[in-house]
């Protein structure tokens, strides 16, 4: 049994407050529990989850959220360094444009218009995921990357520290589709006028999502070795500097 069998810290002010930990890696090697965290936003955390994170020793927030976002859900924690790494939501506006232009709002639009998400996030925002790395090696102190729901950014940004690290494809995948077990959506109103199958799928992931930015690395980009090397600037000894720091001793 793994020390920490269960992923999810159950936080009550995030639903999605995850552990990447124990995922086999390169040669064999699992990753290790209580260093990586990935997560949605941290600005509704209760007294509680403060004192959990601060005794699990999380030093680093790594925040992908928008201006917008950041400005209308702010924290600052005791001992937490934020840095802010912006990468700007676009599919609840374009969904809102389809509204208002009186286009065809359907489950089978909104997958779509998440696909394209997901190419664009690997494709035009590779700079966003690349400083993850440089500060993935700065400091071993535990961290915590998050956007709002900790799903599509956070989801990406998790599966390529897991590839990185080498994890296998099939468990990069399960790993993404805990969101669906563990996110709740605050309560609300819904963007207006959206029909209830299409915030189903907004509200949650899909294989096809995450399989949108593979199928790009893959076509485009040579492969997810070269990705991480073009694109991530990730060099053989920068891989080998984090297996090192993020991956159980052999």
């Amino acid at each position: 049994m793994p020390q920490y069998p269960d992923r999810s810290l159950r936080l009550s002010g995030a639903s999605n407050f995850r552990d990447l930990g124990g995922y086999p890696g390169r040669n064999g090697r699992s990753l290790c529990w209580r260093r990586l965290f990935r997560s949605d936003h941290l600005a509704a955390l209760t007294a509680g989850d403060q004192t959990r994170l601060a005794e699990l020793g999380v030093a680093r927030a790594f925040d992908f959220r928008g201006t917008h976002e950041r400005a209308a859900a702010p924290y600052q924690l005791p001992g937490l360094v934020q840095h802010a790494l912006p990468i700007e939501p676009t599919v609840v506006q374009q969904m809102q444009a389809l509204i208002d232009s009186g286009g065809p709002l359907s489950a089978a639009v909104v997958q779509a218009l998440m696909q394209d998400l997901y190419r664009r996030l690997v494709s035009d925002e590779a700079q966003r995921f690349a400083e993850l790395f440089e500060q993935l090696l700065a400091t071993e102190a535990p961290l915590v990357f998050h956007c709002t729901a900790g799903k599509d950014r956070t989801g990406v940004a998790a599966a390529l520290i897991l590839l990185a690290l080498g994890v296998p494809r099939p468990l990069v995948m399960q790993d993404f589709l805990l969101s669906n077990q563990y996110y709740r959506r605050p309560q609300g109103p819904a963007p207006s006028a959206l029909p209830a199958d299409a915030l189903a799928v907004l509200s949650g992931v899909q294989a096809g999502f995450l399989n949108a930015s593979l199928q790009l690395i893959d076509d485009e980009c040579g492969g997810v070795d070269a990705y991480l090397s073009q694109h991530l600037r990730l060099s053989p000894a920068a891989l080998d500097a984090l297996a090192a720091r993020y991956l159980q001793p052999a």
